[in-house]
């Protein structure tokens, strides 16, 4: 099993660079509007329209892989048991036993100063 997280691990990295690197690659909404005034920003390696679709159908498919990728490794902590290990949570049970010594209910308990 350790194999197979080293590789969702993997797979999940790069998804996520490669989808980053996509979204900054594309141009927002008001790029058309300054090739309206002819900033030239129109000509681009897949022509003028061709490009968002190609662009957005990979970073659709990018972000499916990482959901995907995420799913199985929370899937897969989740089998991962570990000698005596528990939940983060989960309190010492040192610390949820009462003290020895219980002040009475009127007596106001004082502190040491150090």
């Amino acid at each position: 099993m350790g194999v197979m997280w080293n590789i969702l691990l993997v797979v999940q990295l790069l998804a996520a660079l490669a989808m980053v690197g996509l979204v900054l690659l594309q141009h927002g909404k008001g790029a058309d509007m300054g090739a309206a005034f002819g900033s030239g920003s129109a000509g681009s390696l897949f022509g003028a329209s061709g490009g968002a679709n190609v662009l957005s159908r990979t970073t659709a498919v990018l972000a499916t892989v990482f959901f995907l990728c995420t799913l199985a490794l929370a899937y897969f902590g989740n089998l991962r048991t570990e000698p005596g290990g528990q939940s983060v949570l989960a309190a010492p049970v040192a610390a949820q036993a009462a003290p020895a010594s219980a002040p009475s209910s009127g007596a106001v308990q004082q502190i040491p100063l150090q």
